[in-house]
């Protein structure tokens, strides 16, 4: 214990040197990591080069030291270890402390996270980095008019994100450009990649056989100011897939079938790695939905393992020279080693996978396709579905769309459309100007569908829907990757089911969830029964992909000219001030600002829609702070009591006006609090309020680092029962947190009247975690260690 103590003590202390002294050093390092090879890490990073041969030599180092089979998702993680020699190995319980490759950020979190690299004092990012502009366009009209829309309203953000990254370095994706995860799987995912990306949904580059983890805006900062990024240790979870994808089964029944198996919170804290020889019967942007939707069932990330259909895209991408250096590398970095062992293993066949449709209101209540009638029924849910929409960040490939366009086609050829509104979101201006190109538009025109903009759009609630009142019950079906209650219209008695694009434009022609298009006929318009024919459509296009208007903005050699100008009355955005540092005394008699009543998502805590505005306005976004959490006194959302005077409010009104006389407080949750969305603002708000611990039954991997990184307590129920120990009336008090360490119980004493409790809270913080907590946040910290 002692040795591990000393360990992370000197990682602390050698901390300061990587930000202040040692910077100059590592550059050098990625610079001769990367003039190894002479592959240019993407088109638009043309100094700086795959490191394959570095990985390599310190995959040797680790496989030494531990000397067994490794698995792939072990070799990708571990060839980037900041010091591979020393580096604790344990899965499931060692800190790692790791090199990516690359940052990526949309501009819905790039905004908090270039705030706060703003506010670290640093000149340049000191890896490749870029902002893609996804998240501010609102789904109204169709794809054009919304665009020119979003720009305009957005002109103000938009020019401030350009402008950050013009003087710091880093690439700019301007909107339009398409969805963060499709921009990066066509242009900057290679297989062995590690990277972060501020979005949930960053696994998507697992398609391309890298490893790519959602983060906070915090983690970003770190990785952009030379700092090793720390990671639990995960878990691998294998999937062996045996058989082959065809007909009506596509990709994304895999991961539905997989949710449906592992629930929403069975990945916490694991990597799932998907091996065996179904996995060749599956292409490349296939493998990116499998990996993309994995963050539904809280997994650290997701991977397949370097195969030809990998290589096939690479070329079609115009990325030939990495598929021929990663063949190289094939047995030695990138695929499992034989024998390798994994902490779980699932069994799938792909010749008997049915068809899923998951749902609603969670992405792991499966439903096989021949159920899901009758299920509907047995449970209440509307069988008239009221819109279809196709695409997303999950399935807006060009095969996706060739298959649906299949489906479509056929039903025309009978006399039939969509019986509803039918949204179609290009997950790119590469696959918008291909499909249109290529007759797909047009051919989803004639069906009576809308092509809406490249973004994000009803996805995460970028949706102004006009054909349901709120709270009228209702059923949408989508291809997209989560179905949270109000996610995509704000309307909490909306059943949103999620499903294959296939799934989507047959159930689109029927108009009801009772529609099985493996077994179920339609009536044509000359009166004649027919069954939907299986979809098929083209992997790849045969006259290659249409790139579409250019939409990057390369940062110049210098950004010593630029200018980043934020206007102290703007609304919009707003420059951080740090955190306060914590006292150095207990915390007690905190308040219980809320206890919450069941799931509470990152949607429940810091909505997205029509709040994405304030993404860069920590005190404006911090009214909608819980909102749409269940209140586990009265079972309503946003109406709490405030304990200070008796009255009932809002629970951003209740936390202003306790910060304003000096209250603090603490929320209460329950299991796996905190999943979904990546967005840091779920910690940053309660930050800001004046909270300062979080309690519930267990956290989601994502939220709880977030958590940790703004000075924020994460604490959990050593004892899940005493969860009906806190009442909204208790007094919570944290002791000896004097004495906090790795692996110690914080003692808690719950208070109800004359009534005591002496609880146990457990927590997961390492040493320098804990140094961000006493610091006020790890921002602070690194301003501490940087002096």
């Amino acid at each position: 214990m002692a040795a591990r103590l000393m360990t992370a003590q000197a990682q602390v202390c050698r901390l300061g040197k990587h930000v202040a002294t040692e910077g100059a050093m590592v550059r050098q390092f990625h610079a001769s990591c990367y003039s190894a090879s002479k592959v240019a890490l993407s088109k638009f990073d043309s100094d700086v080069f795959l490191p394959y041969e570095k990985l390599n030599k310190r995959l040797d180092v680790v496989r030494s030291r531990l000397n067994r089979p490794l698995t792939l998702s072990e070799k990708v993680l571990y060839s980037h270890l900041d010091d591979p020699a020393n580096q604790d190995i344990v899965r499931g319980t060692s800190y790692l402390r790791l090199r990516p490759d690359r940052v990526a950020m949309q501009d819905a979190t790039a905004q908090m996270a270039l705030l706060q690299f703003i506010s670290s004092g640093l000149k340049k990012v000191a890896v490749p980095s870029t902002v893609h502009c996804d998240h501010l366009i609102e789904a109204q009209i169709g794809g054009p008019k919304d665009l020119a829309r979003a720009k305009d309203l957005n002109r103000e953000v938009y020019d401030f994100l350009a402008s950050t990254c013009a003087k710091y370095g880093l690439g700019f994706w301007k909107p339009g450009s398409g969805i963060i995860h499709q921009i990066i799987l066509e242009n900057y995912a290679f297989p062995g990649l590690l990277m972060i990306g501020t979005d949930s949904h960053t696994p998507n580059g697992g398609g391309l056989g890298g490893l790519c983890i959602g983060v906070g805006g915090a983690d970003a900062v770190d990785v952009m100011a030379d700092i090793p990024w720390e990671l639990k240790c995960p878990k691998v979870i294998g999937v062996n897939l045996t058989g082959k994808i065809s007909g009506w089964t596509s990709p994304k029944d895999v991961i539905l079938k997989v949710a449906d198996i592992l629930t929403v919170k069975g990945g916490t804290g694991a990597i799932i790695e998907y091996h065996g020889k179904g996995v060749d019967s599956i292409s490349c942007t296939g493998m990116a939905t499998i990996c993309n939707m994995g963050a539904e069932i809280g997994a650290t990330t997701s991977l397949f393992p370097f195969n030809q259909r990998m290589a096939d895209y690479l070329k079609s991408t115009g990325r030939g020279g990495i598929a021929a250096e990663a063949q190289k590398y094939q047995g030695k970095v990138l695929s499992a080693d034989k024998n390798c062992e994994y902490d779980e293993l699932i069994e799938i066949n792909l010749d008997t996978l049915e068809p899923h449709v998951n749902g609603p209101f969670t992405p792991d209540l499966g439903h096989p396709i021949s159920k899901l009638g009758e299920n509907s029924k047995k449970n209440g849910y509307p069988l008239d579905i009221r819109v279809g929409l196709i695409g997303s960040c999950t399935n807006s490939s060009y095969e996706d769309m060739g298959r649906c366009a299949s489906i479509a086609k056929d039903a025309m050829s009978h006399g039939l459309k969509s019986k509803i509104p039918f949204n179609v979101t290009p997950g790119s201006e590469q696959i918008r100007a291909t499909i249109e190109r290529d007759g797909i538009s047009e051919v989803f025109d004639k069906f009576g569908g809308t092509v809406l903009a490249n973004a994000c759009g009803p996805c995460i609630g970028q949706w102004d829907r006009k054909d349901v009142k709120k709270g009228d019950k209702n059923t949408i079906v989508t291809s997209y990757n989560r179905n949270f209650t109000g996610r995509n219209d704000a309307n909490p008695a909306t059943h949103c089911f999620v499903t294959s694009p296939e799934l989507v434009t047959a159930l689109s022609i029927a108009g009801r969830l009772d529609f099985n298009p493996l077994t179920d006929e339609l009536t044509g318009s000359d009166g004649k029964k027919f069954k939907l024919k299986a979809p098929f459509g083209d992997e790849l296009p045969a006259q290659g992909f249409d790139p579409g208007q250019d939409t990057y903005t390369a940062p110049p050699a210098s950004g010593d000219g630029v200018k980043v100008a934020v206007d102290p009355k703007s609304q919009r955005l707003q420059l951080l001030e740090p955190f306060d540092k914590w006292n150095g005394s207990d915390l007690t008699d905190l308040t219980v600002l809320i206890k919450v009543k069941g799931k509470c998502t990152t949607d429940h805590i810091s909505a997205a829609g029509p709040w994405l505005k304030y993404r860069g306005h920590l005190d404006n976004i911090s009214n909608n702070m819980f909102i749409g959490a269940t209140n586990y006194e009265n079972n309503e959302m946003n109406n709490i009591k405030n304990q200070r005077t008796g009255s009932w409010g809002g629970v951003p009104d209740v936390a202003r006006d306790y910060k304003a006389n000096g209250i603090k407080w603490v929320a209460v949750g329950d299991e796996n609090y905190g999943e979904g969305s990546s967005r840091e603002h779920a910690a940053l708000e309660p930050r800001h309020l004046g909270g300062r611990a979080i309690i519930v039954k267990s956290f989601a991997r994502i939220h709880e680092t977030n958590l940790k990184k703004q000075g924020l307590l994460p604490l959990t129920f050593a004892n899940p029962a005493d969860y009906d120990k806190i009442q909204p009336t208790s007094k919570i008090s944290l002791l000896n947190l004097n004495s906090l360490a790795p692996g110690k119980p914080v003692e808690c004493e719950v208070k109800n009247g004359d009534k005591v409790d002496k609880i146990k809270l457990n927590h997961t913080l390492n040493d320098l975690q804990i140094g961000w907590f006493k610091a006020g946040s790890a921002l602070n910290r690194m301003k501490e260690l940087a002096q």
